[in-house]
Formats: C-alpha cells, sequence, structure tokens
C-alpha cells in the first residue's frame, strides 16, 4: 500500500467526477442523498468563506482497457457530491449561508465563482492496495480516533433550525468565549462553546434547570423542522451578550468568566430583562425590563462577588460563593447563584 498526499481545485474533482474518472463506491460508505438541504449548504458557504475541511480519500488503480487511472472516493462522498450538485444548480443555498442565501452556483458572482473552482481539497490517494487493506487502513485510525462526546453526536445528528442557529450564532459572536478565556481552544476544538450555547438557549426555553444530554438533544430535536421559531434564542443572547462586550467588560478578569459563573451571568442579564420561565420562583426576583440599572454600579458588585469568589470569603457573600465553588450545572446550584447576579446587576450591595 502507498499513499500519495495530494491538493486538487474543485475543477479538476468535478471534471473528474463527470468524466467518470472518479466514482463514488457505496462498499465504503452509505449512499448520496443522506445530507438535508441545510447541511449542503453549510458546506458549500464553509467552502465559499475559504474555511478547510477534512481530507477526503481517493483509491486510485489503472483502468486495465483505456490504461488511465481510475478513482474510487474511499471517504468524502457526501462532500464530493454536494459540490457537485451545486454547481449542478440542484439546490439554493438556505439562510445559513447568509451572504449567500437563496442563491445558486451561476448567482454567485464571477469573482466568487473563480475562487470557488480554485479551492483547493486536501486528497490523501491510496494507491497499490487492495479492499481489505484499505479497511484495515481505516480501521486502525479510527482506533486512535477520540469517541465523540454529547455535543458532537448532536451535531452529527441532527441539521436542523436549531443547529444551524447555534453554528450561526458561534461564527458571529464566539470570539468571546476564547478572546476572554471562557473556554479553552482544547474544549472548543471539542465543540464545547455549541455545548455551552445550546445551554443557554435551554435555559431561555425552560428556565433555570438542570442541564443533560437528554434534554439538549430534544430541544435540538425540536427545532429540527425548517421554519422553527429560534429568533427568540438570538434575541435573547445576542442581546445579553452584546450588552456584557459593551458595558460590563469589566468583568473580563474576573472570576466571573468562569464557566458556569458566565453561564449564570448571563441568565441573570436575560431574566432581569425578559424574565426567564420560572425564574422568579426560584429566585425570589421579578424581571425589570433592564439589564441593570447603572453600569458603575452593576460593575462595582459584581466585582465584589467575583472576588468574594475568588477569595472563598467566609461572610455576607458566603451563599453565593459555596454555589459558585460547587460548580456545575445543577438548578439548585445555578438559582442561588442567578439570583445574588441579579442583585448585583441591580446594584443592590456596590
Amino acid at each position: 500500500m502507498k499513499i500519495a498526499e495530494g491538493e486538487y481545485s474543485l475543477a479538476e474533482i468535478v471534471n473528474w467526477f463527470r468524466s467518470r474518472e472518479l466514482v463514488a463506491n457505496s462498499e465504503y460508505q452509505r449512499g448520496g442523498g443522506l445530507w438535508p438541504p441545510s447541511a449542503k449548504s453549510y458546506f458549500i458557504d464553509t467552502i465559499l468563506r475559504g474555511f478547510p475541511f477534512p481530507k477526503v480519500y481517493f483509491h486510485e488503480r489503472v483502468d486495465k482497457v483505456t490504461k488511465k487511472p481510475k478513482r474510487e472516493i474511499v471517504d468524502g462522498q457526501q462532500r464530493i457530491n454536494t459540490i457537485v450538485e451545486f454547481v449542478d444548480e440542484k439546490f439554493s443555498l438556505s439562510a445559513n449561508a447568509r451572504d449567500f442565501a437563496g442563491l445558486k452556483f451561476s448567482e454567485l458572482s464571477e469573482d466568487v465563482q473563480d475562487e470557488f473552482w480554485a479551492y483547493t481539497i486536501s486528497v490523501d490517494v491510496i494507491r497499490n492496495a487492495d479492499r481489505s487493506e484499505i479497511l484495515q487502513m481505516f480501521r486502525r485510525m479510527n482506533a486512535y480516533t477520540l469517541p465523540l462526546n454529547e455535543s458532537e453526536k448532536r451535531h452529527s445528528e441532527f441539521f436542523g433550525d436549531f443547529k444551524d442557529w447555534v453554528n450561526g450564532f458561534l461564527d458571529i459572536h464566539g470570539r468571546v468565549l476564547t478572546d476572554w478565556n471562557i473556554l479553552t481552544s482544547r474544549q472548543i476544538m471539542r465543540m464545547a462553546d455549541a455545548e455551552f450555547i445550546s445551554d443557554l438557549a435551554l435555559s431561555v426555553e425552560e428556565g433555570i434547570v438542570s442541564t443533560s444530554p437528554k434534554k439538549l438533544r430534544d430541544l435540538y430535536r425540536k427545532y429540527e423542522g425548517p421554519n422553527s421559531e429560534v429568533g427568540k434564542f438570538d434575541e435573547f443572547l445576542s442581546g445579553s451578550l452584546g450588552v456584557v462586550t459593551e458595558h460590563l467588560a469589566g468583568v473580563r478578569t474576573t472570576y466571573i468568566t468562569k464557566p458556569h459563573i458566565f453561564h449564570s451571568f448571563l441568565c441573570a442579564l436575560m431574566h432581569n430583562k425578559w424574565g426567564l420561565p420560572g425564574a422568579e420562583d426560584a429566585t425570589g426576583l421579578a424581571p425589570i425590563g433592564l439589564f441593570f440599572h447603572n453600569s458603575e454600579t452593576a460593575l462595582i458588585s459584581l466585582t465584589r462577588l467575583a472576588t468574594a469568589h475568588e477569595e472563598k470569603e467566609i461572610g455576607e457573600f458566603s451563599e453565593y460563593v459555596r454555589a459558585a465553588s460547587e460548580g456545575g450545572n445543577r438548578a439548585a446550584q445555578r438559582a442561588i447563584r442567578i439570583r445574588w447576579l441579579i442583585k448585583a446587576l441591580r446594584g443592590e450591595f456596590a
């Protein structure tokens, strides 16, 4: 077995596919047509924006009659099929492609089309191998692959409006999670950012609850269909995160940016402004229609809470410190943290 690494433009790949120099082999992968329109659109948008995607694998052999190379797609069939379908005008891009929403390939500008054709795919070409050797190669590769975590499983299973919204939200706002060191790069590579945003959306949907993989999975499933009402999540989360970066950036270097605290912090902002389901009963505090009364006094109060957490203070804020130190995603601790953070935002102990 020999494996050669190469890079080929989409123009080359599509030409090979149309001329049957490149074919799909169903022995290695399931048949085409499994991706729904939203998944195809998001994949094409990835290409149009110049982002890479994982390499594909071809098995190359010489045709005994024509003496020309014949290539089979071993891994990457859905991606290649989607590229060819888009070029052949078989679907339009959906809302998750944002700048290109509603467009077919021919409706893209000439410059964008040229960039699309020039986009290169990383390909490993397998030569001098039979089917059993190829299967053994992938079995060995998968032996060293980390099993999917719950967030990765959800994003591989669902393709609907909620997943689109999570991806789009992170495209726009995700830098806060890294720039503020709320999540590590390693965590984000394992989709902890998608988990974090989904968990916040669960709070918008159900209020102050304990998180579980089942609850998050049910949320993805509920908003799987087209035209789902995901706008409410965007309003709540974009609004609260925007006010943090614009008016409350002073918390950036404090313990407020610990992941479980930042989650509670955003929930406190959302409850103050709009109210979360059942949160008034859980915290004893009603919404006020505002994120905070005064940014300066809010920052003073928030800093006091963060310092108490950092120093493990036993005193005025001991209840908050216990709930903050216990961490986790349980409803009881969240309710305590959110109540104190709401009071801080209202400047009650500035």
